[in-house]
């Protein structure tokens, strides 16, 4: 044993540091099977009285991806035509509406960029067209006098940098939301992979990430004019009945009103009330162009978040009408939290502003006193408080809220701030608690079938040897949990079958070595020389093997996403566990049943 000193410290500080990371995992596994016996009460109180230990336990553990313990895998896109649209600001016309239109149809078909496919549409109604005539910017130098190349850079690069932040509020949103290691990764020009593990509501995660949560202030359109609209919009729709038909008894109709209900005391801000399902038919309706042009100048109309309750039970939502104009912005508010109605209990969230905003708020509600002011989130009135002071401490609120989780969610996108541009949702997959646990047991079965078998084969084949090798190999997964615990990894389906392929390696490091020990006694050598030249004259081969492996390990992990991801993950960690166990740990433990008799250790 002289000489193993250190390897022995070297062994031990690794093996204590191995089982401290993966000291949470087992305590919280143990915790979890105790609070299964307890009934739903007692599970509810027990989490109460030990919050803060399971917490501290929970943030710590080996976490598991979402192949294992079930969530969602959500594909989001960034919606670059309508930043596009945008950027344009008062220049857009609609040309520019229906070159985007047809780009993204295009791009969409034969799955190209749609920026490059904009200039091509573009340049093919006119070569000598310039997309400056929408386009400017003085802090990216893009003036009227900049070339079509200049624009589509410049657009591309808005594109990126849109993609990053939407990346950066995502993760905060999901942050806040307070998922366990959550995946949130860049994939190709305008696409985001995102992987919530443990995620079981799906319209509520659905609302988090693509809520654009464009938060607009504006005043109630003009009451005269608006209620002048709203009657004319009505006549223009009424269809006399035909009397030349003796049969037809029926009387004057009205598409709009067939469709719409109105109420006599109803505000004069209100247009009217509609079912859920008669909504985009009204706005229809609505958005002709003989409708259009009757509608007051600077208004527009915005149906109502949520619903309103009328006598039987029915369900209608308000469409309002307000200014085109946003007189402030989400962009104001510092502050955001979740306030209790004294009277109802009601959830509402409050919000405070900056110094800008609270100025610009004081101007406002002062201005509009006994008028309604819209507060707009994503298009939709979430709120139309009608103005009764001047308010000048910056201060508002969000009411009609139907429950703390929803309260809970406005204040964290609110917080998060707005997504630069719009996000669909192009694929989502959802992965059940049962199937997750399904595959962990199918994982667990893998990984012990593998190891039994290996651990057979090394014994019978290599005698003592053999087993000296099972023992490195057992603490060899101990050690690759350890540092996937240690640098918080996450462990994927893929990652157990990293470990599945790593037993292989790491035994195949002591089959070079124990093969070679058993050459060199049959070349006449005493056991205890065997062993040293074994070690010594495999070292190169078995050097060879892995870091070729550990090379392509790391290219799988700089380059590859999910599953490819957690494999190399894995895959790296047992490289260089095996290397260690193989080369370190075997020696010393020969070395010291060798101590006194060289004939204690029979390799076959």
């Amino acid at each position: 044993m002289q000489g193993n000193g250190f390897k022995l410290g070297v062994i031990a500080a690794f093996l204590a540091l191995t089982l401290y990371y993966l000291y949470p995992t087992v305590i919280w596994n143990l915790e979890q099977r105790q609070m299964s016996t307890f009934s739903e009460e007692e599970r509810t109180q027990y989490e109460v009285d030990n919050a803060e230990k399971l917490s501290n336990l929970k943030e710590n553990i080996l976490s598991l991806g979402l192949d294992l313990q079930g969530g969602m895998h959500v594909t989001l896109e960034v919606g670059t035509p309508q930043l596009i649209l945008e950027l344009a600001g008062s220049n857009r016309d609609s040309e520019l509406d229906e070159v985007v239109q047809l780009a993204q149809d295009v791009a969409d078909a034969n799955d190209t960029d749609f920026i490059d496919e904009m200039l091509l549409e573009f340049e093919r109604r006119d070569a000598n067209a310039r997309l400056s005539r929408y386009y400017r910017s003085e802090s990216q130098d893009i003036t009227r006098r900049s070339t079509n190349e200049e624009i589509v850079a410049y657009l591309k690069t808005q594109r990126d940098e849109a993609l990053n932040r939407a990346i950066e509020i995502i993760r905060t949103r999901v942050d806040r939301f307070g998922v366990t290691e959550p995946s949130i990764v860049k994939q190709g020009q305008s696409r985001i992979i995102v992987e919530l593990p443990g995620v079981d509501d799906e319209e509520r995660v659905r609302n988090l990430l693509k809520g654009t949560a464009r938060l607009e202030f504006r005043t109630g359109a003009d009451a005269q004019d608006f209620s002048n609209f709203r009657n004319r919009a009505i006549e223009y729709y009424n269809v006399e009945a035909d009397t030349s038909d003796s049969l037809n008894l029926s009387g004057p109709s009205n598409t709009l009103l067939e469709r719409m209900s109105f109420v006599q005391t109803q505000s004069p801000y209100v247009f009217g009330y509609a079912m859920a399902e008669d909504t985009a038919a009204i706005m229809d309706l609505l958005s002709t162009p003989d409708i259009v042009r009757l509608l007051p100048r600077n208004t527009e109309v915005l149906w109502g978040s949520r619903s309103i309750g009328f006598e039987g039970g029915v369900e209608q939502f308000a469409l309002y009408g307000v200014r085109d104009n946003a007189e402030l912005t989400g962009e104001v508010i510092e502050e955001a939290s979740i306030q209790f109605d004294p009277t109802t209990n009601v959830p509402e969230v409050s919000m405070g502003m900056n110094s800008e905003g609270a100025r610009v708020w004081s101007r406002i509600t002062g201005a509009n006193i006994g008028k309604p002011i819209a507060i707009v989130l994503d298009g939709y009135v979430v709120s139309y408080p009608n103005v009764s002071t001047k308010i000048t401490g910056g201060n508002s609120s969000i009411t009609g809220l139907e429950n703390v989780a929803e309260a809970e969610d406005l204040v964290n996108i609110l917080l998060s701030g707005a997504l630069p541009a719009p996000l669909r949702i192009m694929e989502e997959r959802t992965v059940g608690a049962t199937l997750g646990e399904s595959s962990i047991q199918a994982g667990l079965r893998s990984v012990l079938f593998g190891l039994s078998i290996v651990a057979l084969f090394m014994i019978v084949y290599y005698r003592t040897g053999g087993g000296v090798a099972d023992l490195a190999l057992l603490l060899n997964i101990i050690f690759i949990l350890g540092i996937l615990a240690g640098f918080k990894a996450t462990l994927t389906l893929p990652g157990m079958a990293g470990i599945v392929l790593t037993i292989g390696m790491a035994v195949d490091a002591n089959v070079l070595i124990f093969d070679r020990i058993r050459e060199e006694q049959r070349g006449g050598k005493t056991m205890k020389a065997a062993i040293a030249s074994g070690y010594s004259n495999a070292m190169s081969a078995i050097v060879d093997a892995n870091v070729t492996t550990g090379f392509v390990a790391l290219i799988l992990m700089s380059f590859g996403v999910g599953p490819i991801k957690g494999f190399a993950v894995t895959l790296l960690a047992g490289i260089a566990c095996s290397l260690f166990s193989a080369i370190v740990i075997t020696r010393v433990v020969i070395d010291y049943l060798t101590r006194t008799n060289a004939d204690a250790v029979n390799f076959g």
